[in-house]
């Protein structure tokens, strides 16, 4: 089997967090190596670890997740961000990719989805949750 693909969590709600550590540790292709709390958590412990993929959420303080995955993905463009929101409003997708995630999720996406997502991403595409696409189409 080849090498699991190495996650960092960023939330700064730790039940949103223990949830999905739980979750995708039962994935044996799937490895948790870190959780942080915020955006400026991330930077570092992105530099430090250097993870195959980082879920950031983007509602956090002092360093935002828009914030977080710029500095991110300026500093370790190998390392590939999903955004992750409770909001569903399409310019939250378009604004992170724009400052270089690779996907957007919203935290209503089932696990299923979050699951193709990662293993979009880590295989180089992008990926933008049912939910955000069904907006983007409909313009709404």
């Amino acid at each position: 089997m080849p090498h699991p693909i190495r996650i960092i969590l960023v939330d700064d709600h730790e039940l949103v967090r223990d949830a999905w550590k739980m979750l995708l540790d039962k994935e044996a292709s799937f490895s948790v190596i870190a959780e942080c709390k915020d955006g400026s958590e991330a930077v570092d412990k992105a530099g430090e670890l250097l993870p195959d993929i980082i879920l950031m959420d983007i509602n956090m303080a002092p360093v935002n997740g828009f914030e977080a995955t710029q500095r991110i993905s300026e500093s370790f463009p190998s390392v590939k961000i999903i955004g992750v929101s409770i909001n569903n409003n399409p310019n939250y997708a378009t604004k992170i990719m724009s400052l270089g995630a690779k996907g957007f999720v919203t935290k209503t996406s089932s696990f299923a989805e979050l699951k193709m997502a990662i293993h979009k991403v880590h295989a180089g595409e992008t990926f933008i949750c049912q939910e955000i696409q069904k907006k983007l189409a409909t313009g709404s």
